[in-house]
């Protein structure tokens, strides 16, 4: 996640829940955060040499654009997202940083339409892509858009954020992967192989390459960001996961439990990222 959701917010399906999902992504960045310097040194090998403006489309709270305004101390950032809710949280943050100046924030949905926001040298879709109703189109405005040699990154979660050990003392072993097998069968998170579509859109693919994500050792907020992940998928899961193991899913989202994610010393958090860097000719 850092991930990061951005037009859609989330694993593959639209969500309502805007806060909940801000604090997700929040916590998401504070505990995986870190891969993300890791991510904007790869692009800023393949990126034009001082890009001045940088897009992140579906930028959520705005980890990744604050992470490439980092990178590319030059660069004038332009954050595209649909969420009101979440745009007020990156300006927070972004003033936070000091990065304030650097940084446009743009509300539009690119489901409706592509926004005027002139021409790009970078452009980041983190999680986004696979979230818009014709990502093909998107691509194409992606590429009208880009300066000539100009640099689009796609990313996207390979495997969703784990974090319990296989027994976790309730229930029977292996819950986590119950859970993440079902999210599958549901297409959660779903994504192609993005690479014949952005040829199609006009685009060389100049490099793929993916990213292990894991936060080791745990930081402190590790179980309030699983408490969070869990709980944003729990409802999703009715129907889906066999009644004990809801049960046991119940017991590590309650608060007052003692073996709930809140009080646990055993998290990890881990997961991949698959990243495609594709030039505008």
């Amino acid at each position: 996640m850092a991930h990061h959701t951005h037009q859609h917010h989330g694993g593959g399906q639209a969500h309502h829940d805007e806060a909940g999902l801000a604090e997700l992504l929040d916590l998401d960045a504070e505990v995986l955060g870190p891969y993300l310097d890791e991510v904007t040194a790869w692009v800023g090998q393949h990126a034009p040499h001082v890009p001045r403006t940088v897009v992140d489309l579906g930028a959520g709270t705005g980890t990744g654009s604050l992470a490439l305004a980092r990178r590319f101390h030059s660069a004038a950032v332009v954050a595209i997202d649909r969420s009101a809710l979440m745009l007020d949280r990156l300006r927070t943050a972004a003033r936070g940083q000091g990065l304030a100046d650097r940084l446009r924030v743009v509300q539009a949905d690119l489901d409706v339409a592509w926004p005027e926001i002139g021409a790009v040298d970078v452009a980041w879709a983190a999680s986004s892509l696979h979230e818009v109703a014709d990502p093909d189109r998107v691509l194409r405005d992606v590429h009208a858009v880009l300066n000539p040699g100009g640099l689009l990154v796609v990313i996207e979660m390979d495997d969703l954020p784990r974090f319990l050990p296989d027994d976790v003392g309730l229930g029977r072993p292996g819950l986590e992967s119950r859970c993440h097998e079902a999210l599958a069968q549901a297409n959660w998170n779903s994504h192609p192989d993005w690479r014949p579509h952005l040829a199609a859109a006009g685009f060389e693919v100049t490099a793929q390459r993916t990213f292990t994500v894991e936060a080791s050792p745990a930081p402190p907020s590790t179980g309030r960001y699983a408490h969070a992940y869990l709980r944003h998928i729990r409802s999703f899961l009715d129907g889906r996961l066999a009644a004990d193991d809801l049960g046991t899913l119940d017991h590590l989202l309650a608060g007052d439990h003692p073996d709930a994610l809140l009080h646990r010393r055993d998290l990890t958090a881990r997961g991949s990222r698959t990243t495609w860097a594709a030039r505008r000719p």
